[in-house]
């Protein structure tokens, strides 16, 4: 078999990379992702706890309508008392259909990831041209409802065609959170130069432990606490970036997010939580540029 390679980055063993430390010498960059997706009624794509049903399958779509309409509500509450901060994977059509969402993450003033028009579709399904103007249409919606543009992109459903990374940065976007290749940023090659890839959590993320892999509640909150002990760990000897991945209509959930509740307890109590950089991944694109030429991979 002739093997197949991309060619946006190149092989880099993070046991070969040069050290930094994140911001005050912290060791760990800690973040919570918040996918904020609207669907469209009968049609496309769309997350189901069960079997989707028969046309217009209300029933799925009411359920993830729940998660605009009282899990992420919920969701905020529990983020107001531990003062953690949010970046929001949104869809451009939230900011059309559900105002008061956006006016709370402009009042937190919380991150906000570029997340296409809605998840109902999929860049892997569109030529180049329908792509690159989705991403436009995306941004000038967001950049108008948020009232600052977004510099990260994940696309719905973490889908890419093979242009989609040098659309983006001709797009203007400094990095990209689709390659879960790895636990530090690193540079990838576009046609127009480099773009960042931040690390995104595709274990640590409710969708695909409770839905695809139908994992209890409790064992997502094991899975956090685990990934969290273990990190801290291993940022002993290269600073990591931890991020845990929720949705509004999984987390948002009530007896999921009691779940999530007690493993955010059990993070910003532990004794090594000095140790750790709350953050969001803008600020860690950020302070990536900020390093010096040949720190991070594809850099140089």
């Amino acid at each position: 078999m002739k093997m197949r390679y991309h060619n946006r980055y190149e092989y880099s063993p993070i046991v070969e990379r040069k050290p930094f430390d994140w911001p005050n010498g912290k060791r760990l960059a800690f973040y919570l992702a918040l996918n904020v997706e609207d669907f469209s009624f009968g049609e496309g794509l769309g997350h189901t706890p069960t079997t989707p049903g028969p046309p217009p399958d209300q029933r799925n779509f009411a359920w993830r309508d729940y998660g605009l309409r009282v899990g992420i509500w919920r969701i905020f509450s529990l983020m107001e008392k531990f003062k953690l901060p949010l970046c929001h994977l949104l869809n451009a059509a939230v900011c059309e259909r559900c105002p008061q969402i956006v006016a709370k993450i402009r009042a937190r003033q919380d991150d906000v990831i570029g997340h296409g028009y809605t998840n109902s579709e999929r860049q892997s399904d569109m030529d180049e041209q329908t792509e690159t103007q989705m991403i436009r249409n995306a941004t000038a919606i967001l950049t108008e409802h948020v009232g600052r543009r977004p510099l990260g992109w994940m696309g719905p459903w973490i889908a890419e065609t093979s242009a989609t990374p040098d659309l983006l940065k001709e797009a203007g976007y400094e990095f990209v959170m689709d390659w879960p290749a790895d636990d530090q940023p690193f540079f990838m090659k576009t046609r127009s130069g480099p773009l960042l890839s931040v690390p995104y959590p595709v274990e640590i993320n409710d969708s695909p432990a409770m839905l695809n892999r139908a994992q209890a509640a409790t064992d997502f909150r094991q899975m956090i606490t685990d990934q969290f002990e273990a990190m801290l760990e291993q940022s002993r000897e290269h600073p990591l970036v931890f991020g845990i991945s929720l949705h509004t209509f999984v987390a948002g959930q009530p007896f999921r997010l009691r779940q999530v509740e007690q493993a955010l307890e059990y993070v910003v109590t532990h004794p090594g939580f000095q140790r750790v950089w709350v953050t969001v991944p803008g600020e860690i694109a950020k302070y990536v540029g900020s390093l010096p030429s040949g720190v991070v991979p594809g850099s140089v």
